[in-house]
């Protein structure tokens, strides 16, 4: 009788089971990263292409327009080339928009006035501000791998074709940090990445939640699935336009130790002050033409996923199906 009364019944558990996965922290949690693994799925060409972009420097132009690079990335690599660094890229993103989505939704309600129910654009990009860096320290380590990988098969002019097969995603990590300095290598980049992701972040949600509203019909509560998918679009080309060059200076600190590209920055303002020189302003903007390409995608079906997946899971509250 004992052992038949610690059992919970199946119903209890059940019961349970669904009264916790419809609270709204543990929801927004489990939705944000179906939401981030679904955004970067569908356009990892263009992610990657990107990358490339950024870290292809002057003496390098192997790699030049959208439209023909990736033909020359399927050319040599294949559908596996336009996939590069995409499973590091979800195992990454994953928990980073997870973490991103349900810190925010704790921000929020942190930073709520008392007896408010509206945030203001200013509590907005505080809130979206410290979800960007919370998700970005909880998982920068798979942010670099993924930017490694996304590189060391691209066959830059220094660099050659390579032939050899490449590590996966631990190996590479096992490399940077037994040669490159330990933990402190699989951080490297974090300063441009945060000055760039917290300000990014914010923009991104306070756009989101402005637009959703002008997209909401009178007298209904929710925009539909293409309003939503055109907040996005348009939060995410926003926010990327205003924050792109952070994204330049992250990458070219992740690979700045890699053999063949020549990258040896001491700083951020050793860097910003290399590239213009060299490159000029455009430099500190390469990449932002396949990024913007993939932002409406991207940003649009990530928050449409989210608000899908959330309401699913909200919807599992017992005390709505009593």
């Amino acid at each position: 009788m004992a052992s038949s009364k610690a059992i919970p019944p199946p119903s209890d558990f059940v019961r349970g089971l669904r009264g916790y996965l419809s609270q709204p922290v543990t929801a927004s949690f489990i939705a944000g990263g179906i939401a981030g693994a679904v955004s970067r799925s569908v356009v990892s060409p263009l992610e990657r292409l990107k990358i490339i972009f950024q870290i292809q420097g002057p003496g390098n132009s192997s790699y030049q327009g959208v439209g023909p690079a990736l033909v020359k990335m399927w050319r040599e690599e294949g559908w596996r080339g336009y996939m590069r660094g995409n499973g590091t890229n979800c195992i990454r993103i994953v928990p980073y928009s997870a973490v991103q989505f349900s810190s925010y939704t704790i921000y929020k309600k942190l930073l709520l006035p008392e007896g408010g129910t509206d945030l203001g654009t200013l509590r907005r990009l505080c809130a979206g501000a410290m979800a960007g860096v919370t998700s970005v320290v909880a998982t920068y380590p798979l942010d670099i791998t993924r930017t490694r990988l996304s590189v060391q098969s691209a066959s830059f002019a220094s660099k050659g074709v390579p032939h050899t097969k490449l590590p996966g995603m631990w190996a590479t990590m096992k490399t940077m940090y037994r040669t490159e300095g330990g933990a402190i290598s699989l951080y490297r980049g974090l300063g441009p990445t945060l000055a760039g992701v917290a300000p990014y972040v914010g923009i991104n949600f306070a756009t989101y939640e402005a637009m959703r509203k002008f997209m909401t019909p009178h007298g209904e509560a929710n925009p539909t699935a293409l309003g939503k998918l055109c907040a996005g679009a348009v939060s995410g080309a926003v926010a990327q336009s205003v924050t792109y060059p952070f994204d330049v200076l992250r990458r070219r600190f992740q690979v700045n130790t890699m053999n063949g590209l020549g990258y040896q920055y001491k700083n951020i303002w050793d860097a910003i002050s290399i590239i213009i020189r060299a490159e000029g302003i455009r430099g500190m903007y390469k990449g932002l033409l396949p990024n913007l390409l993939k932002v409406a995608p991207s940003i649009g079906s990530s928050f449409l996923s989210f608000e899908i997946a959330r309401d699913l899971l909200v919807a599992l509250d017992p005390k709505l199906n009593i």
